[in-house]
């Protein structure tokens, strides 16, 4: 059988490829290299699909409908006498034409960034020793790093020009933000009133209002949509608008007037929030705190760097926060992040110095709280209005999943005793258990795999993951285009707009759209972490670790380093008494005398690294 199918390309770094099909049967097809030669990883194509007798489908007669990518990266190589970009393999199987105003800047093995025009690579930038592995990630994963001059010049304009429109002045209600030291875009604010007679609070939680900035389908908007994402990589931010906005007009600054979307929340002493309002706003911050210094404050009572005037807000917002606690607490849910690995740079040479285990603290957990509570409030509020919206849905896992939970659970020494349905409160009594285990880090992996990801889409639904009946984002439009969509469809309706309906076919298209690039930036991350990992640990071949089994491949064993949250793999054939098997549910291997389950605490020595695809592989110590 022939059909023409529209898909989604992926090249293999030995040369063929495949089209992943939308929505189509088989979802993908076989292409052979020659076929692929104009092509780049992540064209969206229309393929003919030709189905063999043997049963095997292939893509031919491709035709290029759209090519998210706009950027190169590789190394110059000459083909009679002609300048080349030689492209990482994952990204194109060929060398793409090299272009310059000044080719005489091209010497053979420099590395280059590029953007694409037709079929020909145009030189923008030399890359030095120091950036070769950040931009290989960036390009590897089709990062748009690059604005246009046309986007550059707007966002100058746009930032001396914001439409301000009328807004309550709250410049004169005590306000903070509290974020890492070295955060640039700051596109939240906290300011709390003290507990009235009843004992409620007003929190109001202010976000930066980059509509005022980023007319819808502006060149930056459009711009903005193309990306949907800051991308943060270690070493570097790519942000979702140019830092003319992102870090400074737009961003809520200290000491500077700024442009806000406030929702305020009365919050009883139960924890519950029994009013949202919602307003546009102008705001000031008086102060601009870091985690450490407020975690310290709460610890001890005081700190250095603390300002008196905004002690008092600090206190209040403490009390909003542990109210909202006890009533997430009550729900269930679970925090799937909780702890990370974080990797240090030296500040002047860029190198991965050391790798840890960061665990939260009370002023991340404030945060956190509010803006949850945020979130869900404006969800509430949008629904109960019949308003569309880009809402954040994680489902409930289907009885198979929570079946395969609890077998997973059981490798790691748990009796969850889940029944056939998982509940928010029974996920949350689980993850009770494990909490300040040795092994939590590598098990909240395996429950983030087998929950699944969230998704954004019209449809208000919960969030299993947070135990929330509704939920959105509404608190990072400078990072997040999801969050823009929300505040724009706010601002309509506060600016008398009544023509909007729930449901929006053209948001959910652009919903789907952003969740695909949501998951290219999250694997960017996740790969710049790994390579730095590997470089890292470069220079610790035959160190011994530990850690827990996180993943069954065909190929082997992933592990998950404790104490660091890297991974590493233990090939198959390196395993005793080989050959070794997938056993039914993916979830183990099993061989002659040994079987390895997710789940699994082992012992190994580093191996080797490459830090180029981000691997470190492991040899198996046995007891």
């Amino acid at each position: 059988m022939n059909s023409t199918v529209r898909g989604r390309i992926s090249i293999h770094p030995r040369g063929f490829g495949f089209v992943t099909a939308d929505g189509n049967e088989p979802q993908s097809a076989f292409v052979a290299p020659p076929d692929l030669n104009a092509f780049l990883d992540g064209d969206i194509v229309s393929a003919k699909w030709v189905v063999a007798d043997d049963g095997r489908v292939s893509a031919q007669q491709l035709t290029l409908i759209e090519r998210p990518r706009k950027e190169l990266f590789g190394t110059v190589t000459y083909r009679q006498k002609k300048p080349f970009l030689r492209v990482d393999r994952l990204v194109a199987n060929t060398d793409w034409p090299l272009e310059s105003s000044n080719p005489s800047l091209f010497i053979e093995g420099a590395a280059w960034v590029a953007t694409i025009q037709g079929t020909t690579a145009v030189a923008v930038r030399p890359v030095t020793e120091s950036d070769l592995a950040i931009e290989r990630c960036v390009a590897r994963h089709g990062i748009r790093s690059v604005f246009s001059t046309d986007v550059l010049s707007a966002a100058e304009t746009a930032a001396k020009k914001p439409t301000i429109g009328l807004r309550r002045d709250l410049r004169s209600v005590p306000t903070v933000t509290i974020d890492g030291p070295s955060t640039r875009d700051i596109d939240d604010a906290l300011s709390a009133y003290p507990a009235d007679p009843d004992g409620a609070l007003r929190v109001l939680v202010s976000i930066a209002d980059v509509d005022a900035f980023v007319p819808e389908g502006s060149v930056i908007d459009q711009e903005a949509r193309l990306r949907g994402t800051s991308v943060y990589l270690a070493g570097r931010v790519v942000p979702m608008l140019p830092h003319v906005l992102s870090s400074d007009a737009a961003s809520l600054v200290p000491d500077q007037d700024r442009l806000a979307l406030t929702v305020e929340m009365r919050i009883d002493p139960e924890g519950k929030v029994t009013s949202v309002d919602l307003y546009e706003s102008l705001i000031r911050s008086h102060a601009r705190l870091d985690y450490d210094s407020v975690s310290e404050f709460f610890a001890e009572g005081h700190s250095t760097t603390i300002a008196e005037s905004v002690i008092p807000t600090l206190r209040w917002l403490r009390t909003a926060a542990a109210r909202i606690s006890a009533t997430r607490a009550a729900r269930g849910g679970v925090d799937l992040a909780r702890e990370e690995a974080y990797i240090e740079l030296d500040s002047e040479t860029g190198e991965p110095t050391t790798i840890f285990a960061r665990q939260e603290t009370e002023s991340h957990r404030l945060v956190e709280r509010l803006m949850v509570a945020a979130n869900e409030a404006v969800a509430e509020w949008l629904t109960n209005r019949g308003l569309p919206g880009m809402f954040r849905v994680h489902d409930a896992p289907a009885p198979e999943r929570t079946a395969r939970l609890a077998a997973l659970a059981q490798n790691f020494g748990l009796e969850p005793g889940f029944g056939p349905t998982l509940t928010p409160r029974g996920l949350s009594a689980f993850e009770a258990q494990f909490r300040t285990a040795k092994f939590a880090p590598a098990l909240r992996t395996v429950l983030g795999k087998t929950l699944g990801p969230a998704r954004y889409t019209v449809i208000p639904s919960q969030h299993f993951g947070l135990g929330a009946p509704l939920y959105l984002h509404f608190t990072s439009p400078i990072r997040r285009y999801a969050d823009l969509v929300v505040h724009r469809i706010i601002k309509r309706y506060l600016n008398g707009d009544r023509t909007q309906i729930a449901g929006d076919a053209t948001i959910q298209t652009l919903a789907e759209r952003i969740n695909h690039l949501g998951y290219i930036a999250s694997k960017a991350e996740a790969e710049r972490h790994r390579m730095l990992v590997a470089r890292l640990l470069s220079n610790r071949i035959g160190e011994r670790v530990r850690g827990n089994v996180i993943t069954i491949k065909p190929f082997g064993l992933v592990i998950q380093m404790a104490g660091t949250g890297a991974t590493g793999t233990i090939a198959n054939d390196s395993l005793p008494n080989g050959p070794y098997q997938l056993d039914p549910s993916h979830s183990a291997l099993v061989g002659s005398t040994h079987r390895f389950a997710i789940g699994d605490a082992v012992e190994c020595t580093i191996a080797s690294t490459n830090e180029d695809l981000g691997r470190i592989d492991l040899t198996l110590i046995l007891p």
